[in-house]
């Protein structure tokens, strides 16, 4: 059983998103949670109100929530519904980040599966803004789907790693999981200039060969050069399917003076992007 949460503002850029994670476990038992935030509706517009009056507020604005993800289930169970798949409806009176967090803990969810539309994006009113703040802060794998990206099944992913980080078990195996049910090759790409590994790397490079056994595993290593164009790249030549990353967490005065690879990636990939999370669960 598949537990994976989709959040949604309603707009056509996330429905493209729930609509591309049923096609790709159509063949599995899956739950899904349908999650619309409307904590900043309420704070946003009714912000100089008294506590009453946001409460009724607060009340208005989740039962007409309730009532459009309700609507939006019925949209997408389709003629005839798949029997694998069961939908429920979450109206989270949260910002999208601690919502989505919530939920995480609460279900011990496999996978949040949400849409993106990129760098131009509104911060303050487009859904797809927020996905690179819940790459970095959500704890639990999220599979982001481009707006203009239609579905075929993942043939070919590439998972860049440098085999220096003692990969997370199940955050593999849901990638491992992926590959097999579509016998996709994998390739792990080591953008170096070195082919020589140490022991570390030796040892963690054996530790994805046998989490990822389910997978056609093929292993590349790439000259060095801007970590960012390297990866995009490398897509492009190879028609790549899927990039599978792990995001690991840097130190505070690392992100004041860098963008981390994966926020740049979030803003440029055209394909769906799968971020793991490198923590225990």
């Amino acid at each position: 059983m598949n537990i994976i949460l989709v959040p949604t503002d309603f707009s056509e850029n996330a429905l493209h998103a729930l609509k591309y994670a049923q096609e790709l476990y159509k063949n599995a038992r899956t739950e899904f949670y349908i999650l619309h935030a409307f904590a900043d509706k309420v704070y946003g517009r009714f912000n100089n109100s008294t506590v009453s009056e946001r409460k009724k507020a607060e009340s208005d604005i989740g039962q007409q929530v309730e009532k459009q993800l309700d609507t939006l289930i019925q949209s997408v169970k389709g003629v005839p519904s798949n029997p694998l798949h069961t939908f429920h409806a979450v109206a989270s009176f949260d910002s999208l980040v601690d919502g989505v967090n919530d939920f995480v803990n609460k279900l011990n969810l496999d996978l949040i599966v949400m849409g993106t539309k990129g760098e131009t994006s509104d911060h303050k009113t487009t859904f797809g803004s927020y996905t690179i703040e819940v790459f970095k802060y959500v704890k639990c794998p999220v599979l982001a789907i481009p707006q203009d990206f239609e579905y075929k099944q993942p043939k070919l992913i590439m998972f860049p790693t440098d085999y220096m980080l003692p990969y997370k078990r199940r955050e593999l195996k849901l990638l491992g999981n992926l590959a097999g049910e579509f016998k996709s090759e994998v390739h792990c790409v080591h953008i170096s200039d070195f082919d020589v590994l140490s022991h570390r790397q030796e040892d963690n490079k054996l530790f994805l060969k046998r989490t990822l056994a389910k997978a056609y595993l093929y292993f590349k290593t790439i000259p060095v050069k801007n970590r960012v164009n390297a990866i995009l790249e490398y897509i492009a030549e190879n028609n790549v399917d899927m990039l599978a990353m792990v995001n690991s967490r840097h130190s505070f005065f690392e992100d004041m003076l860098y963008r981390s690879s994966v926020d740049e990636l979030g803003l440029k990939i055209k394909i769906p992007f799968l971020v793991m999370q490198n923590l225990p669960r």
